[in-house]
């Protein structure tokens, strides 16, 4: 009997994933181990193996299929079944030929596929013999295919990988928290001149410094005087767990979405050792190679939706933190400074929190610590006892 091989429980609660692009075809011999296919799991890209020595006879899934745990991913003839049956594939000069061409449509659904521009080749019909049906039809016009409403063109986009987990997080946030958001801003003046001094000497070293690991321990030093904001909720208790540790997740931006890659322990690290991991998240995120461990465990996140022109905003938090602290862009503002007006180097600051872990009062409060910390960036390098 043909193998079906079964997409594995993948841990970390995971009960599906996306098919991302097969490594391999109908016809094509595989290996025990040899990575058959790249799946998308939570925001994590990974690569499956094969658990059998074989041929593989079918692809279950195609790529973007949602699977889930235990649903077959591809049919594989096993090297011994194949011997038995003495066999090759059927080949001709355009490669391996599939076991089933034949689309079975009634002229009417044809006709319907052809109005809404659907591929009938690329639908799985769910009739009787697997004929495809009028609503077939429909339910893939509304994957990604051009259609038109009463008023003109429209493209269906369907929600899935990346954006599907965004979506889905941003929701359980929303429907969990009793958000609000403060506002505020900070002289930056000096922190501006000090990275512009050093950022060219560590370029040379490797390292872009950027503002970010200025803000992270800023975070850092202002959470140890305000706990109640390095927390998460249960839910089931109705309990703030408070976190004794600060692991601060970064927002990043890629082609495919938002992903918030975690600096574990930043309270025990310098910011240049900060700015680099940063550097190497952040480029393994943008190349969908992170790990799914290095976007869990945070205990508070920032968002830097200066770097795209941004100024206030109202950030959903990252669940289950119960803050976030969006940093807009750094403009040139006048501002009083010892009784006097002068152009001085603005930073725009938003910090939403659940209002169900603190208050008003306690969050205001982490906001002006800081702004004083990103004020008098020395203090950055005077760790809290």
């Amino acid at each position: 009997m043909p193998f079906e091989f079964l997409l594995p429980d993948l841990g970390e609660g995971i009960t599906e994933a996306e098919v991302r692009k097969w490594l391999v075809k109908a016809g094509d011999s595989v290996n025990e181990h040899q990575s058959v296919l790249e799946i998308e799991t939570d925001k994590a890209v990974v690569e499956v193996p094969s658990p059998k020595k074989g041929r593989v006879l079918k692809i279950n899934k195609e790529a973007g299929d949602v699977v889930k745990v235990g649903e077959s991913l591809m049919t594989i003839a096993e090297e011994t079944e194949e011997a038995a049956r003495g066999r090759a594939p059927s080949v001709s000069v355009v490669g391996v030929l599939p076991e089933e061409e034949e689309v079975l449509a009634a002229p009417s659904v044809r006709a319907y596929a052809k109005e809404l521009g659907v591929d009938l080749a690329k639908i799985k019909g769910l009739g009787p013999g697997g004929g495809i049906s009028m609503e077939d039809v429909k339910e893939a016009s509304k994957k990604g295919i051009a259609a038109n409403d009463r008023y003109g063109p429209v493209e269906f986009v369907e929600i899935k990988g990346l954006r599907k987990t965004i979506a889905k997080n941003l929701l359980a946030a929303q429907r969990t928290t009793a958000f609000v958001t403060g506002m505020d801003e900070a002289d930056v003046t000096d922190l501006w001149g000090l990275r512009e001094r050093e950022k060219k000497p560590l370029l040379q070293k490797g390292i872009h410094l950027t503002f970010l690991p200025f803000f992270i321990k800023a975070a850092q030093h202002a959470l140890r005087e305000h706990p109640m904001l390095n927390a998460s909720m249960d839910e089931e208790k109705g309990a703030v767990i408070v976190k004794k540790y600060y692991n601060i997740g970064v927002a990043v931006d890629t082609p495919e979405g938002l992903m918030v890659p975690v600096i574990k322990d930043a309270d025990r690290k310098t910011l240049l050792e900060i700015a680099a991991e940063i550097q190497g998240m952040s480029e393994r995120a943008r190349q969908r190679k992170i790990r799914l461990d290095e976007m869990k465990g945070s205990s508070f996140t920032i968002t830097n939706f200066g770097h795209f022109g941004g100024t206030f905003a109202t950030p959903i938090i990252n669940y289950p933190d119960v803050a976030i602290l969006g940093t807009g862009k750094i403009a040139e503002k006048p501002w009083v400074r010892d009784g006097r007006v002068a152009v001085r180097k603005i930073l725009h600051l938003s910090l939403t929190f659940d209002h169900r872990a603190t208050d008003g009062a306690d969050a205001a409060q982490f906001l002006t610590k800081v702004i004083r910390y990103l004020e008098d960036p020395a203090m950055l390098f005077i760790e809290s006892a």
